[in-house]
């Protein structure tokens, strides 16, 4: 998608972030409360949105994944999701082991509760959603396996193409009203937490979550093509050159969607099959998000640890596995996953609504380019080991379904 404007996401949020700090630093409260009240009444919108994303994304997640090449389809599956929740544990893991060390208990005493001492909105306007996030979630799945099942036989390719113009229609309202007004939610959150005192004592902390992060996504990389490099007996640093085009286009985009043609590229310049390649990178766009699990897992651990809320394996870990299914409903825009995650943000005592996670939200985009970029460049390592499958196990197979056919 063309886009005139030629500031992006990214700079837009740095200054909504700047221009929130210096509203509540120095405008009077009076002022101060109109930029609450847009972000409040914003908040409202986005929790009336979130039901909806859910039940379109997920569905046409599901129903979509249950076509294709069979064998191929299951396998590709299996190692992306695999994939997302090996790099969920690895950051959840480092990141209740290294965040206490900069994280100390004098900063939680300061911080306290982030939103005591803020201003209130001068009104609200209540917008109930149609449906609350648990009764989406389970309907989308019953829909999702329910059309999946039924497609080319009943009814089920006029509910599939149902579905599809609404998922359309809610990438449209986030394109047009979400996603661009981010920055303005975020400057008014930002200027509430400088009222309350909060915001340089929670970024003295989380510019250090950042580099973490993206330390782990470059590490994880390596781990990825050294395990895919020994099992398609290829040279795991050759294939991380090959895929340096790919990982520049992720940061320049943001977006994984934009990337298949190049990432395609990459692959075939790292051997893989141009059956496989057509295959595995467009499904994976979709259901591989191992970058964007690690940078949203350490960023809620460090959350949590700030506020001294519970970190312990029986509260992460349901979360972690959830989040890995809730990635396969991101949208395809800057901030996608992160806007999907937020219906699960409860499962670990944060408001879906609240200004932590406002918080999580300006962190989350903040690095956006290189969660998508590690996202798009674990794709390519997946063909790898998708490939070397299929041509050992699964080629020879002549009843088997062509993947080729799937790709046309």
């Amino acid at each position: 998608m063309k886009r005139k404007n030629k500031f992006g996401l990214v700079p837009k949020l740095i200054l909504g972030i700047i221009l929130g700090i210096l509203i509540g630093s120095y405008l009077p409260d009076p002022i101060i409360r109109i930029v609450i009240t847009f972000s409040s009444l914003f908040s409202e919108f986005l929790q009336f949105i979130i039901p909806l994303m859910i039940l379109a994304f997920v569905t046409m997640g599901i129903a979509d994944l249950t076509q294709g090449a069979g064998k191929l389809l299951g396998i590709t599956a299996l190692l992306s999701y695999g994939s997302t929740l090996i790099a969920g544990t690895i950051a959840f893991t480092v990141g209740i082991n290294l965040f206490p060390s900069f994280i100390s208990t004098d900063i939680i005493k300061t911080i306290g509760n982030p939103e005591e001492g803020m201003l209130k909105s001068y009104f609200t306007i209540e917008l109930k959603p149609l449906l609350d996030v648990t009764a989406a979630v389970t309907l989308a799945f019953i829909m999702g396996l329910c059309i999946s099942s039924l497609r080319h036989k009943e009814i089920g390719d006029t509910t599939y193409n149902l579905f599809n113009e609404f998922s359309k229609i809610i990438n449209k309202v986030l394109d047009v009203a979400i996603i661009p007004l981010l920055p303005l939610y975020i400057m008014g959150t930002f200027a509430n937490m400088t009222v309350s005192g909060q915001t340089f004592i929670i970024l003295s902390v989380l510019w250090k979550v950042f580099l973490v992060v993206i330390c782990l996504h470059l590490l994880y990389l390596l781990f990825l093509f050294v395990v895919s490099g020994s099992v398609g007996k290829k040279s795991p640093f050759k294939m991380i050159k090959n895929q340096i085009p790919g990982y520049l286009a992720a940061i320049g985009t943001q977006s994984s969607a934009a990337c298949i043609p190049v990432n395609i590229e990459c692959a075939k310049n790292n051997g893989v099959s141009k059956e496989i390649r057509n295959f595995v990178i467009p499904l994976c766009a979709n259901i591989h998000m191992a970058g964007s699990m690690i940078t949203i897992t350490c960023c809620v651990t460090s959350v949590l640890l700030m506020n001294n809320m519970d970190t312990s394996l029986g509260i992460m870990v349901p979360f972690i596995m959830t989040l890995g299914i809730a990635m396969i409903a991101s949208p395809g825009a800057p901030g996608g996953s992160i806007m999907a995650a937020l219906p699960f943000l409860p499962m670990v005592g944060i408001g879906a609504d609240s200004a932590l996670a406002s918080l999580l939200i300006a962190l989350y985009i903040a690095q956006d380019s290189f969660g998508t970029a590690c996202n798009v460049s674990g794709d390519d390592a997946i063909a790898v080991i998708v490939d070397t499958i299929y041509k050992k196990f699964i080629k020879k197979d002549t009843t088997a379904e062509s993947p080729a056919e799937v790709a046309k």
